[in-house]
């Protein structure tokens, strides 16, 4: 029996998962979480063989909530299962340690296939990602690969448009402490103002 946590922050599409999931004798939804701090707290409590997560999510990006289970866990294993199929995504994705990653455009019989492969310790992408980030294994050389996962978090929310004041409110930091990561990712990436920020984040495809 594999057991699963599923994390995702709309319970509606975590009620979808369950029931496709447990279609399958082989599997058992053993929990569900709907931000960063519950789902590392479940992990932790049911230890679970794998989790099923969403990058984006209330107080923290699902990458780095894995950070934090792998940290406690190494030997669990992590299926992001994101609207973002971008290279940079998947990069970050199994750089920090997941064992596959399929995008929510996937069929849902992608969702159980995936889940067995990784139980079984096999890497899994879906079509649609191996087709997209044939070298997902390597960052492009930009300065990126130097951010930890908070810092690309916030990057990912500065290039969705979002100020330093939302993004402090949604991920529980300060305005000052938002504006130094701020800082810290232009120095990183060699940008020195907003705009050049914001044109390297369409290129990497972080802007919606």
């Amino acid at each position: 029996m594999i057991q699963v946590l599923l994390v995702d922050d709309h319970a509606v599409v975590r009620e979808g998962y369950r029931r496709f999931l447990e279609r399958d004798q082989r599997i058992q939804v053993v929990g569900e979480a709907a931000d960063a701090a519950q789902a590392c707290k479940l992990a932790a409590s049911l230890e679970p063989n794998v989790v099923v997560m969403d990058i984006a999510l209330p107080g923290g990006s699902g990458l780095e909530a894995m950070r934090r289970m792998l940290l406690h866990e190494p030997k669990l294993r992590v299926l992001i299962f994101s609207m973002h199929g971008e290279t940079i995504f998947v990069s970050r994705a199994l750089q920090g340690g997941a064992r596959g990653y399929i995008t929510k455009a996937s069929a849902p019989e992608v969702l159980v296939t995936a889940v067995y492969a990784i139980a079984q310790g096999e890497r899994y992408l879906s079509e649609d990602v191996a087709a997209q980030a044939p070298s997902a294994d390597r960052l492009p050389a930009t300065g990126v690969e130097a951010l930890t996962a908070r810092e690309f978090e916030v990057l990912h929310r500065l290039a969705r448009g979002e100020s330093v004041k939302d993004i402090g409110e949604k991920l529980g930091l300060s305005e000052k402490t938002v504006a130094n990561h701020q800082s810290v990712i232009r120095e990183k990436l060699g940008v020195k103002n907003g705009a050049q920020l914001a044109r390297l984040a369409a290129e990497l495809g972080l802007a919606p």
